[in-house]
């Protein structure tokens, strides 16, 4: 049962609770920086969270660690003389990408595949915990600042932790009850472009171990390569395209079972929260539950 069964529920709603999932690139952080300018939207964003709450104290623990290498800094650290800590905003989630980081020969900016599957277990636990907390989010953000509406804005890995075939799955299960969750859902023209963009400027993901053990040794069956030999652009660069692939069923099986789904074209017209309540009573009427 959707949070709003029909599109007459959601129109009505006095408190709209959503949640968009999907590939990062398709309107996500888009939709909800548009709904918090306008005032009534709270605007919870995962990545953050993860970053602020949940991770802080690594990232800048390894700041902390790489600064320790230098004696000016050691020193200055040592006296408590200066002060690191990640920089993270909305629109700044750099500190929490660069800790995760690639796998891969360490000359080349790389970290060894031991250290990068310990910062993906982190990861993981942390995105979990910070999606745990949505409806806690919704309730502080009525009772502390009065906003009837909440946006959830998710990372591109949720659907890397959850069953979405799995009527018990407890992070669907709270997400679900807490908001509607909406996934966006992009053509193959979004797909070719979000490869176009990954390659001019490869960043780090995070994925099942599952599927990234799989994809590791298969790197370095095919290359010949031992693993402090690993180029670590390239490698994320290989899985990029076969990320998307493994994810796009998954996304489509929590929008079939928990949710509704949009097109990533018609996000992009979605320019008022007046276009985004169209938009997602369009989604409810053409749910099939």
């Amino acid at each position: 049962m959707l949070l709003y069964p029909t599109p007459d529920d959601w129109n009505r709603a006095a408190k709209k609770r959503v949640l968009l999932l999907g590939m990062s690139g398709l309107g996500k952080t888009h939709v909800s920086n548009m709904l918090r300018a306008e005032g009534d939207w709270f605007h919870y964003s995962i990545d953050y969270r993860i970053g602020t709450r949940y991770m802080g104290e690594y990232i800048a623990d390894n700041a902390k660690a790489e600064a320790m290498k230098v004696p000016f800094l050691r020193e200055l650290l040592m006296s408590d003389s200066i002060y690191i800590g990640s920089n993270i905003s909305f629109n700044n989630l750099t500190p929490v990408s660069t800790y995760l980081g690639k796998p891969g020969d360490v000359a080349k900016g790389g970290l060894p595949f031991a250290e990068y599957t310990r910062r993906q277990a982190q990861f993981r636990a942390a995105e979990i915990n910070a999606l745990l907390d949505t409806a806690y989010f919704i309730e502080r953000a009525e009772r502390l600042y009065q906003y009837p509406h909440f946006i959830c804005d998710t990372g591109g890995s949720i659907c890397e932790w959850v069953d979405p075939e799995d009527a018990n799955d407890p992070v669907l299960k709270a997400l679900s009850e807490a908001t509607l969750m909406v996934w966006i859902e992009g053509s193959e023209a979004h797909t070719a472009e979000l490869i176009r963009r990954f390659d001019r400027a490869p960043k780090p993901m995070a994925y099942m171990p599952e599927f990234l053990d799989r994809v590791w040794h298969e790197y370095l069956d095919q290359n010949n390569l031992a693993e402090d030999k690993v180029d670590p652009d390239a490698f994320i660069r290989w899985t990029y395209a076969q990320a998307l692939a493994h994810r796009q069923p998954r996304y489509a099986a929590i929008a079939r079972n928990w949710g509704v789904t949009v097109k990533a074209d018609d996000v992009a017209k979605v320019h008022t929260p007046a276009d985004f309540d169209t938009l997602i009573a369009r989604a409810i009427a053409s749910a099939k539950r």
